[in-house]
């Protein structure tokens, strides 16, 4: 199995370079040369496995072993999935006020969002490699509230990694900021940016010339683990598979997911997951009001507008990259097409997909636009109704699956409930009408931050891309000079 561009440019390369590299030479994003087909006899086959079991069979699809044996990747799962609090590590939560419907709770790894499903193995896998090579790199991500934590908790105090997590000061909650400030790691370096009236995606814009400085980033061994990594996607379509195995009576059934996105990451791993074979009859896209993506699937227009501060913070993007990955396999694997929308958005700042190209993007979808009223009384009416709370991002899941429900086939839906709401707390105080937080929105290690002193760096956006090389260079020096002294 090689890697390409979906931009088409450079040479095909192996798996490990793929995930050291991020980004593929050209600026595009790292897709398998061919996705691999799951058959029906083989997720019967699945249909017990644990989750780290099944983890193994998808993931041998896309690492050769020569690459990385049986047994380490056996070692490499265990480890990252052993510290996580449910031994399903993805348990699925009937609900009892809506009929055939179950949250798929995605929360319950250390930094408790369902960044942990894909960063606890991709940055133990990036470590393995490193220590293999004997070398170091620095991975910078730029995070709406969730990425950076995980990013963060998984490389503390890795020798083989620096690891920079840019966040938009005053646009995530303090809870999730304290997650990346309170670690106290030497090789962990949140930057707090003021002045970001496009939230993340103004730091996106930054690392993006990061990596386009080629010395630069030859100097500093930059690599990402955002979504823009292929080991990210490649492990989230796990859970895909999993959640439809423990729910189908039997294989081939019917069912529909509904997700809440930003980005699509999570769902372009799900879209790659069913091309693969996994039969999800349709995705439900929950936008928030910042309805990018729901303005694609609906109209076919893609394009970049102001953006909106809503309780689903995380979501909050108006430019989801990992839609360009979708692209390239729904539209033909074609990387003239995604290299010509890419440079008109550029331009342009919009695209309308028209005809088959269209068509094809939007087979097997849905969207839905969720205002911040309807995100509010999703919290409250299922507390209300079954004392069981859901986090902003999973009430916008479900208040989408709500809009759209009558117009589906009949069957089973899962919604993906992607942060605990103990990330929260001022979006559950409001849905709930109280001051008084109830056990189910509190969780120890939120409660344990707040009692630890932060470390941050902090800068101004226009600033960003010259500081960070500054703060880099010297960290970088810094850290060489120890370790060959």
């Amino acid at each position: 199995m090689q890697y390409i561009s979906n931009k088409g440019g450079g040479k095909p390369v192996d798996f490990e370079t793929a995930i050291l590299d991020g980004f593929a030479a050209d600026g595009g994003l790292y897709v398998p040369e061919y996705l691999p087909k799951v058959s029906k006899e083989q997720l019967k086959e699945w249909a017990n496995l644990s989750y780290v079991d099944l983890a193994f069979e998808i993931l041998s699809l896309f690492i050769d072993r020569s690459i990385v044996s049986e047994s380490e990747l056996r070692h490499l799962l265990h480890n990252a999935y052993g510290t996580f609090s449910k031994e399903e590590v993805i348990p699925l939560h009937p609900l009892k006020s809506r009929s055939q419907t179950y949250i798929m709770e995605l929360f319950h790894g250390p930094t408790i969002s369902f960044k942990d499903i894909g960063l606890a193995f991709l940055v133990n896998l990036v470590d393995f490699f490193l220590q293999r090579r004997n070398e170091r790199l620095s991975i910078i991500v730029a995070t709406t509230g969730d990425t950076g934590p995980a990013t963060a908790y998984y490389a503390a105090n890795k020798p083989s990694l620096d690891a920079w997590v840019l966040y938009p000061k005053d646009k995530i909650t303090e809870e999730q900021e304290r997650q990346m400030t309170t670690l106290g790691a030497s090789n962990v370096h949140p930057v707090g940016v003021y002045n970001c009236p496009d939230g993340g995606d103004d730091l996106d814009v930054v690392i993006a010339n990061l990596y386009a400085n080629q010395s630069f980033k030859e100097k500093l061994r930059l690599s990402s683990v955002n979504s823009i990594n292929w080991g990210r996607v490649m492990m989230q379509t796990v859970h895909y598979f999993y959640g439809y195995l423990q729910l189908a009576e039997e294989t081939g059934e019917p069912i529909h997911m509904a997700i809440p996105s930003g980005a699509f990451g999570n769902l372009c791993a799900g879209s790659l997951a069913r091309m693969m074979g996994l039969p999800v009859h349709t995705f439900i896209c929950a936008n928030n009001s910042n309805a990018c993506l729901h303005r694609i699937f609906s109209t076919g227009i893609f394009s970049k507008q102001d953006i909106i501060e809503t309780p689903s913070s995380a979501i909050d993007i108006l430019i989801p990259y990992n839609f360009w990955r979708y692209l390239y396999f729904a539209t033909g694997q074609h990387p003239q097409k995604i290299n010509r929308w890419m440079q008109e958005f550029a331009n342009n700042g919009v695209i309308e997909f028209q005809g088959d190209d269209y068509a094809n993007l939007k087979r097997g979808f849905l969207s839905y636009s969720v205002t911040d009223k309807q995100t509010i009384e999703s919290i409250q009416k299922t507390y209300e109704a079954e004392e069981y709370l859901l986090d902003p991002h999973g009430a916008v899941a479900v208040a989408a699956a709500d809009a759209l429900r009558d117009t589906l086939p009949e069957g089973k839906l899962i919604c993906l409930a992607t942060a605990h709401p103990a990330k929260f707390p001022a979006v559950i105080r409001q849905a709930l009408d109280t001051q008084t937080l109830p056990q189910a929105a509190l969780h120890e290690s939120i409660e344990t931050a707040k009692k630890y002193c932060q470390q941050v760096r902090l800068c101004d956006q226009p600033y960003l891309e010259e500081a960070l090389i500054h703060a880099m260079e010297s960290n970088w020096t810094k850290t060489q000079e120890a370790l060959y002294s």
